[in-house]
């Protein structure tokens, strides 16, 4: 764990991680897109389907904001680069707000079609790939000691 001391996060205010403070944003705003097209298919009120639509918004937006931070921890320390989960938490991220763009541009469309079926779908792989992404970040934190003063 001698490592981990050293492995700061290069992107923070008054020595606090950046990059932590901001994904829980879009996390919350992608599940909740999840939940409110759920609502929708459900319910058949296109105001669920609105709400998808500004959750996915929202949730692009912050994720784009944690993700500029993040890609500067990940370039700024190599030792942060240098961890298991790094890569693959990059990457798999980087999937979910591709998918989350496409997702938006499909539930800009009228109607049923905006979520039912390929909104929905997205949002759910969005949400499943956020779970093992969400696992990475977590383990880089508390097993590796990724940002952590000590």
């Amino acid at each position: 764990m001698q490592d981990a001391m050293r492995v700061r996060s290069t992107a923070q205010i008054a020595g606090h991680p950046i990059h932590p403070m901001l994904v829980p944003i879009p996390i919350t705003c992608f599940v909740g897109a999840l939940l409110t097209d759920i609502a929708y298919v459900a319910s058949a009120e296109i105001m669920w389907a609105n709400f998808s639509a500004w959750l996915l918004l929202a949730g692009i937006v912050f994720g784009v904001l944690a993700a500029i931070v993040g890609l500067i921890d990940f370039l700024g320390n190599r030792l942060v680069r240098a961890q298991a989960p790094a890569w693959p938490h990059l990457i798999g991220n980087a999937v979910v707000l591709i998918l989350s763009i496409v997702n938006l541009m499909i539930h800009m469309r009228d109607g049923w079609t905006s979520v039912w079926p390929s909104g929905l779908v997205l949002s759910g792989i969005t949400a499943l790939i956020l779970t093992v992404t969400g696992w990475l970040g977590w383990a880089m934190v508390y097993r590796h000691g990724v940002g952590v003063a000590r």
